[in-house]
C-alpha cells in the first residue's frame, strides 16, 4: 500500500464523500454532496486523506476564533475512513490535523458521536476529549452520541 497524504479537500471530492458516507452511516440521515459543498463554502476547515489519489478520508471542523476576551471554539463536524482503508491509522491523522487547526487558535473542541462506537471513541479519548454529557435520539436512526470535549494545550507563556 501506498502512503496516504492529506491535503484539502476541495468541492471536487464532495460526491465521493457522500458515497462513503452512506456506507460509514446507513440510517443515520448520512451527508449528501451538496452537505459537503456547503460546508466548504461556508469556509470551514476540511481535510482529505487520499491513497494513490482516491480519496479514502475526510474530516471536517468548524474554527470559531474567540473575541474580545471569549474562549475559541471549535467544531468537528465529521470524520471518516473507507471500511477497506481503517486500521491504518487515517482517521487519527486526520483527526491531528483537524486538532492542530483548532490548537492553532487555543480553541476549545468539541463533537458529538455515537456512544456505540467504541472505536471512535477510544479515538477521542486518546487525544484528549472527555463526555460531557448524553444526546437523547440524536440521530436519525434514533440513536443517542455522546457530546464529548477537548480543553486547548496549554500555551507557553514565554
Amino acid at each position: 500500500m501506498s502512503a496516504v497524504v492529506l491535503d484539502a479537500l476541495t468541492p471536487d471530492d464532495a460526491d465521493r464523500c457522500a458515497e462513503l458516507e452512506a456506507i460509514l452511516f446507513p440510517g443515520d440521515d448520512p451527508w449528501s454532496a451538496r452537505a459537503f459543498r456547503t460546508e466548504l463554502r461556508a469556509g470551514h476547515h476540511y481535510l482529505a486523506a487520499r491513497d494513490a489519489g482516491e480519496l479514502v478520508g475526510y474530516g471536517g471542523i468548524a474554527l470559531m476564533p474567540g473575541r474580545l476576551g471569549q474562549q475559541a471554539e471549535a467544531e468537528i463536524h465529521t470524520i471518516g475512513v473507507d471500511p477497506a482503508h481503517q486500521g491504518r491509522g487515517i482517521g487519527r491523522a486526520l483527526l491531528a490535523g483537524l486538532l492542530a487547526a483548532a490548537d492553532a487558535i487555543g480553541a476549545t473542541t468539541f463533537l458529538e458521536v455515537r456512544v456505540d462506537n467504541e472505536a471512535a471513541l477510544g479515538l477521542y479519548r486518546g487525544t484528549g476529549f472527555a463526555v460531557l454529557g448524553t444526546r437523547r435520539r440524536y440521530y436519525a436512526s434514533g440513536a443517542d452520541a455522546f457530546t464529548m470535549r477537548r480543553d486547548p494545550p496549554a500555551r507557553d507563556p514565554r
